[in-house]
C-alpha cells in the first residue's frame, strides 16, 4: 500500500551521519515519526565515510548529510555508486539542528516522490527552504 504524501513507509530508514550531530537532528525526526539511524550509534567518530555509506546502502538506509564536498572524494562516491546509497545533503551551513530537522520534514514529500520514482545511487540537496534537487545520479 503507498505511503500518504508526507509519511514514508516502515522500510524507510534515514542514516543521519556524524555532520549532523547525535541528538537534536535524529529527536527531531524521530519526534515527526521517521525511523532514524545515527552514525555513532554504529561507527567511531573517526569510521571512515566508504564504511558507513557502504554499511548504510547495504541496509538501503538514505543518508543524510552536511558533507556538500562528499560527490567529489573518489573513495566516497565509489563507495557510495557500489552501494547504491541514496544521499540528502543538507545545503544550509549554517542552519541548527533543530532547522536542519524542519527542512527535511518540510521537504518529506518530495523526498518520498524520490525515493518512489528512482532507485539509487543518486545525490539530492536540500535547501534551509526545503526545496529538493537532484544533483547527481
Amino acid at each position: 500500500m503507498p505511503s500518504s504524501a508526507s509519511t514514508p513507509p516502515p522500510s524507510v530508514v534515514f542514516f543521519i551521519d556524524r555532520s549532523l550531530g547525535r541528538f537534536e537532528v535524529a529527536t527531531a525526526l524521530r519526534a515527526a515519526g521517521l525511523r532514524v539511524e545515527v552514525h555513532d550509534d554504529h561507527f567511531p567518530q573517526d569510521a571512515p565515510d566508504e564504511t558507513w555509506l557502504t554499511h548504510a546502502g547495504d541496509r538501503e538506509w538514505v543518508v543524510v548529510t552536511r558533507d556538500k564536498r562528499i560527490r567529489y572524494r573518489p573513495l566516497e562516491k565509489q563507495s557510495l555508486i557500489n552501494a547504491r546509497v541514496r544521499a540528502l545533503v543538507m545545503t544550509a551551513a549554517a542552519a541548527t539542528g533543530a532547522q536542519t530537522a524542519s527542512a527535511l520534514i518540510k521537504a518529506l514529500p518530495d523526498v518520498l516522490g524520490l525515493l518512489e520514482r528512482r532507485q539509487g545511487p543518486w545525490i539530492a540537496t536540500i535547501s534551509g527552504s526545503s526545496v529538493v534537487r537532484v544533483i547527481e545520479d
